[in-house]
């Protein structure tokens, strides 16, 4: 149980990458159309120069796994290589294929393909690398939201790609394409950005020093069962949803009977981060 809980992770960083690959190959780089973060900057490379897509994705992404090496955590950046590598390798395996001639059909399925792969990504603790490390480095440094910088990161994506490509018609696709890939992450993850975790646990101690490693602040509550009449220790902490499946483990390892409730987050006033 413990080998699948290891190696599950990354069995599904490789399924997100035959998304990754199906939805690039057959879909979108047919059209010329774009999915937006570094896949969209390799893309708008490869159109431009001729260059391999495949290779020029790998090539952008190994100083930003690195740098989010230092920073994110080892099983995080881990698991987004192996997606990185895996999605780079997939392209070269798939051939280029114009499966539709439609590009309305190419940007909602390509969309459709590529929501699937990051969000099982996600999901299971990883990244496609790119903006959403990028994001989240930023994001703990200064309280931005994720969601905005990536918007913000896309957008100077597709205007790219209309402006040397003078065709803002594959650029208006390419925005369709990437606001069905985000609808996608948001059905099968979570449609919000930040989190509140609630975890009522009899080992609040350990739960709180590998908390505070993330590094989000953890509030400490008393309560008391209805039924039992015990007391315990409750924990509360705002974190965002790309740190949500490594959550999820921390809690599992430390206590697998801990009460966990996590719900929604609008908005956050005052320290979301903490400074080191």
């Amino acid at each position: 149980m413990k080998k699948i809980s290891v190696i599950g992770p990354y069995i599904m960083m490789l399924l997100s990458a035959v998304f990754f690959a199906c939805g690039f190959q057959l879909l979108l780089i047919p059209e010329q159309l774009l999915s937006g973060g570094v896949s969209g900057v390799a893309m708008i490379i490869g159109y431009v120069s001729g260059w391999d897509i495949g290779w020029l994705y790998f090539a952008l992404n190994v100083p930003i796994l690195l740098w989010g090496y230092q920073i994110l955590g080892r099983n995080f950046i881990s698991l987004s290589i192996v997606n990185v590598i895996a999605t780079s390798i997939a392209m070269q395996l798939l051939p280029i294929n114009d499966i539709t001639n439609d590009r309305v059909l190419s940007a909602v399925f390509g969309g459709v393909l590529v929501g699937l792969g990051s969000a099982i990504t996600l999901r299971f603790g990883g990244s496609s690398g790119g903006f959403d490390i990028i994001a989240s480095i930023i994001s703990r440094r200064r309280d931005i939201p994720i969601g905005l910088l990536i918007i913000g990161l896309n957008a100077l994506v597709v205007i790219a790609l209309g402006v040397f490509q003078r065709d803002w018609n594959a650029a208006l696709y390419s925005m369709l394409a990437i606001y069905i890939a985000g609808k996608v992450i948001d059905l099968i993850h979570t449609p919000h950005h930040k989190i509140t975790a609630f975890i009522v646990t009899r080992h609040p101690q350990k739960l709180v020093e590998r908390l505070l490693s993330m590094p989000r602040g953890v509030t400490i509550l008393k309560t008391r069962g209805a039924y039992t009449q015990e007391e315990h220790d409750m924990l509360m902490t705002v974190t965002t949803r790309y740190e949500l499946a490594e959550l999820r483990k921390i809690i599992r390892t430390i206590d697998e009977r801990a009460f966990v409730n996590i719900v929604q987050t609008i908005d956050v006033l005052g320290e979301f981060r903490r400074n080191n």
